[in-house]
């Protein structure tokens, strides 16, 4: 018997950036369903420019779109695309302060949005070390923030999740161990972090011995190919990094998020899907 995998899409390939989408929010939550996938993953920027301009009334439509269809609610990603000028680890105060606000309005928007949702902090763009600081010195405030909003995402039941990024992408946080030191200090459930096939490129472990040795504290997996492709255009040993899930009995998401749109957002879901469920496990 297949072991019982939680798929999962990130909507962004339904509503690429800077891209009029073909599909409503109603309409892609059905065609996620109707390809096979359990859940949905959102990134905000696909709702609104800022959390701050989604009303009650549009987060009651959004949590009743995924309802109508089957859906279940994952949690939130892409987190600080939108609005333009975010910084996480700046050294300045004002603008750092209003970054971590904004993550904290994400917050609240992951909790109207549905229960238990996760949060995938990403964003290299507004976490990399600006303006003379030192990775070092970004990393510090990068892991006091998430200590600052603990409180607020254990309160309203929603998990933030440290993503590692390579250094091809960021300065700041670049395995899943340096993630799990933020999470270690910061000592909150609700502050946990998780791994991504595709962003794992500098570690030094075999990804399946990553996982198995920061499993206690990984909350959550996105899968796709080394170059940012769907899951089967590449090379990407997922059967191995499936078998590591299942020898764990991980019961929590498997989520896909592509970077490549070009093959369009149905061929990405369906492709996906059917290479994960032709490995076997």
């Amino acid at each position: 018997m297949a072991y019982p995998f939680r798929h999962s899409l990130c909507n962004e390939i339904f509503h690429p950036p800077g891209v009029d989408s073909l599909y409503s929010f109603a309409s892609a939550c059905r065609k996620i369903r109707e390809i096979g996938y359990a859940g949905i993953e959102i990134a905000p920027f696909t709702l609104a420019e800022s959390p701050q301009g989604i009303t009650s009334a549009d987060r009651k439509k959004y949590r009743a779109a995924m309802a109508d269809e089957g859906l279940e609610f994952v949690g939130l990603h892409w987190l600080m695309l939108s609005p333009k000028g975010l910084h996480v680890t700046t050294p300045d105060n004002a603008l750092r302060d209003n970054s971590w606000t904004h993550v904290r309005h994400l917050i609240d928007l992951c909790a109207d949005l549905g229960d238990n949702g996760v949060m995938v902090f990403g964003s290299p763009g507004q976490r990399n070390s600006v303006d003379g600081s030192s990775s070092e010195d970004s990393t510090k405030r990068f892991r006091d923030g998430f200590a600052a909003i603990s409180k607020h995402a254990e309160e309203r039941g929603v998990t933030v999740l440290v993503e590692a990024l390579p250094k091809a992408q960021s300065d700041v946080v670049n395995t899943v161990a340096a993630a799990v030191d933020i999470v270690k200090y910061c000592a909150s459930p609700a502050i946990q972090t998780m791994f991504d096939s595709h962003n794992a490129a500098d570690e030094t472990e075999p990804h399946a011995d990553v996982i198995r040795n920061h499993w206690q504290w990984i909350r959550h997996v996105h899968v796709n190919e080394m170059d940012g492709k769907h899951c089967g255009c590449g090379t990407y040993d997922f059967k191995t990094l499936l078998q590591v899930l299942a020898e764990q009995k991980y019961q929590r998401w498997v989520s896909l998020e592509a970077f490549d749109f070009s093959f369009g957002a149905e061929t990405i879901a369906r492709e996906s899907l059917e290479h994960l469920r032709g490995q076997g496990i």
